[in-house]
């Protein structure tokens, strides 16, 4: 009993003690001025590039991207009344720039006459980081998933083959859809074994489909995934070999991020 009442009154002292000290505090002890924030203007609409974007595509020119199979060449797709659509003949392209961490934009279209079924139907995809030639990287999938049946951790929104999204977010085949996207590379220690998963976060259309998964490795079509060190990587567009009409892009701007480990 003697115990129980020594320890109660060593508790009440202590959170006494708590109390004093915060009573002590003053607001300004809490308050801190640096580093300070840059100052970024933000689009005049929703889905307009801020001030510190770098603009991937500009409704002019494929000037920022390359072929993804042979990357001296530059990217053929075919750009036309402010937006380019996908050249199947041509596959896939990338950034020519390289990017670990950012904030990405990317809007995109189905054609309103599309057809086909599954997987076969309006397929794209948008690479948050391409590793290598084809299909190498890590996907996060373009399709018409509007009333198209598919497995669900393929359709639009979903992280191919790993994560499905949380919500079928599709407009109809005709209307622009957006993505917003953000990106944290992988990290890898010295000996090549994996320091932390990439992560995504994803709204699609406004809404979140994806919130903030650690991803298993680069998305595969067959097989587990399974990581392989490497650095920043490009950004990479699909052009899949389903028989259905290409889709369209516009307005792709990115904003690299800090590392938040630093």
């Amino acid at each position: 009993m003697q115990k129980q009442l020594i320890s109660g009154i060593a508790f009440l002292a202590i959170g006494i003690a708590t109390v004093n000290a915060q009573q002590k505090m003053k607001p300004e002890d809490t308050e801190y001025y640096t580093p300070v924030p840059n100052v970024v203007t933000p689009g005049k609409t929703c889905g307009e590039a801020p001030s510190d974007a770098i603009i991937l595509f500009n409704g002019k020119d494929l000037s920022k991207w390359v072929e993804t199979n042979d990357t001296t060449m530059q990217a053929a797709w075919d750009v036309h009344n402010g937006i380019v659509t996908v050249s199947k003949k041509s596959g896939n392209i990338q950034t020519k720039e390289r990017f670990m961490d950012y904030q990405l934009h990317l809007e995109w279209k189905e054609p309103k006459n599309i057809a086909g079924t599954g997987q076969a139907r309006g397929n794209s995809g948008l690479f948050l980081a391409s590793t290598g030639k084809g299909d190498d990287g890590y996907e996060l999938q373009i399709l018409d998933s509007y009333n198209n049946s598919t497995y669900v951790n393929g359709q639009a929104g979903a992280v191919y083959k790993q994560y499905p999204p949380l919500v079928n977010a599709n407009f109809p085949p005709g209307v622009w859809q957006s993505y917003d996207v953000i990106w944290t590379a992988p990290r890898f220690n010295e000996d090549g074994s994996l320091k932390s998963p990439a992560k995504v976060t994803a709204f699609f259309n406004g809404i979140l489909v994806q919130n903030n998964v650690n991803l298993k490795g680069p998305t595969l079509y067959i097989g587990n995934p399974s990581y392989k060190p490497h650095g920043a990587s490009p950004i990479k567009l699909q052009a899949h070999g389903d028989k259905s009409l290409p889709i369209s892009f516009r307005n792709i701007w990115v904003r690299p991020l800090p590392d938040p480990n630093q």
